[in-house]
């Protein structure tokens, strides 16, 4: 009779598994690609760094003097403005960045809980991997912060540069911004642990498929109409100070609903897409988006949330443009400087967003990849597929975010300034900047896909 040997727990009851030691053992460079740890570490350190800058920026408006006329308060209120605009898509960078990745480490965790391993050892390794991660692009990002300071320190505002010194924001927030990274990374983390621990078979088999729920159009349909509802009653608000906080709160709101509905949008549009697909490269593309509508919206969220700056950013520039006051010429300047900064800030994060993404979705998907390259599909219509299953849910994403965008610029501007030729020219070139952006990242990580179908057998 032949005995059947169990597989020894990596715990037992009484002794404590070596946690340190594992996470190394499956964490290392020479256990998975070195990618799987450079993409997310890269991710972390553009997203310290921008976070940095524009902390900087906001404290150093807010640093000025008052004055009698009330020039420095609108500063700080445009500066104010600016911040909430940028910190959705900056903390989206972030999660991102935390969720890069995600399915090899899954996979290599659901492995282990298979072997015996507890779920609090899972826990802990996948805690003390990100955070490590995480920490590490967060130094490189403050590194890259210092050395950005001398350059961003040439823009001028209130007619004269304002200098490197003025945008160093202290030890304490330094630190305070590297742990909040790293918090955001242990987060999203422990956040995608939970099938792990529930179901190590299902992910380890990829038996699971993401649902996204119908909740999320009525969520948005409800934060859309209060947003305008509290932009179109700016003038009832007793001071300035609220309605700097009010129009700050509103935007801040409508770029995170655009995260909400976004992945839902995807899904229903790939859903038709599959449906009506004539050849095989756009039938793959279509299931490439229904099999994670989440990971499709992150490959082009970035380029939504520019959309959706531009058209407040391209509406405000036009406003500014009406004033015909030589004495306001300097404030005018420096407004529209404000927004070519966050519109910048925006292409910075959607390029960095989308090129790490885009790398990390072949790794991803290489078992798919293979598979296909096995049964003798051609390379172009890999590539094919490839770029459908972006650019297709990007010009959708496009249109919604600046549908999204004029209905709250509105109330505060009009339809007169919003399709003004200053703001329509704003506009449309943010609109080929963020698809050429995303075009030029799909062409850039071509050698990534002919790595993988090169080493077939490589584990991730």
């Amino acid at each position: 009779m032949t005995a059947v040997l169990a597989p020894r727990p990596l715990a037992s009851a009484g002794r404590r598994a070596p946690v340190l030691r594992l996470t190394w053992l499956v964490s290392r460079p020479s256990a998975q690609s070195g990618a799987a740890l450079l993409l997310p570490a890269v991710a972390f350190a553009v997203t310290t760094a921008l976070m940095l800058i524009v902390l900087g920026g906001v404290l150093m408006f807010w640093a000025w003097p008052p004055d009698a006329d009330g020039t420095t308060g609108l500063y700080q209120a445009l500066s104010a403005i600016a911040l909430a605009i940028l910190a959705v898509p900056l903390l989206s960078l972030g999660g991102a960045a935390a969720r890069l990745s995600a399915r090899r480490r899954d996979e290599r965790l659901a492995t282990l809980r298979l072997l015996g391993a507890t779920p609090a050892t899972v826990a802990a390794m996948t805690v003390l991997e990100s955070t490590a991660v995480a920490v590490a692009g967060a130094v490189g990002g403050v590194v890259l912060y210092a050395l950005a300071m001398p350059l961003v320190g040439l823009i001028p505002f209130a007619g004269e540069p304002i200098g490197a010194i003025s945008l160093w924001v202290g030890p304490v927030a330094v630190a305070a911004v590297v742990a909040g990274v790293a918090l955001v990374a242990a987060i999203s983390a422990v956040v995608g642990l939970r099938q792990v621990v529930v179901s190590p078979l299902g992910v380890r088999t990829r038996q699971t498929a993401p649902r996204l729920h119908w909740i999320r159009v009525v969520v948005t349909v409800v934060a859309l109409a209060v947003g305008y509802g509290v932009l179109d009653g700016l003038s009832a608000l007793p001071g300035f100070a609220f309605v700097v906080l009010a129009v700050a709160a509103t935007f801040a709101v409508g770029i995170a609903v655009l995260g909400l509905i976004g992945p839902w949008a995807i899904g229903v549009f790939a859903r038709v897409q599959a449906r009506r697909a004539p050849d095989a490269a756009r039938l793959i593309a279509a299931r490439t988006v229904l099999e994670s509508p989440k990971a499709a919206w992150r490959q082009v969220g970035g380029v939504a949330m520019t959309t959706f700056v531009s058209v407040v950013g391209g509406s405000g520039m036009a406003l500014a443009g009406t004033v015909d006051d030589p004495s306001s010429a300097v404030l005018t300047g420096d407004i529209r400087t404000g927004i070519l900064i966050t519109l910048v800030v925006s292409f910075l994060m959607v390029a960095c967003s989308v090129g790490v993404n885009q790398a990390a979705a072949i790794l991803d998907r290489r078992g798919l990849h293979v598979g296909l390259d096995r049964i003798g599909m051609p390379r172009e219509v890999m590539e094919s597929a490839r770029m459908r299953a972006t650019m297709g849910p990007l010009l959708f994403t496009v249109v919604v975010s600046a549908l999204v965008g004029g209905l709250l610029v509105f109330p505060l501007v009009g339809v007169a300034i919003i399709a003004a030729p200053l703001s329509l020219l704003v506009i449309a070139a943010c609109f080929a900047l963020g698809i050429a952006v995303v075009w030029l990242a799909l062409r850039a990580t071509r050698p990534v896909l002919t790595r993988v179908l090169a080493e077939p057998d490589r584990a991730e």
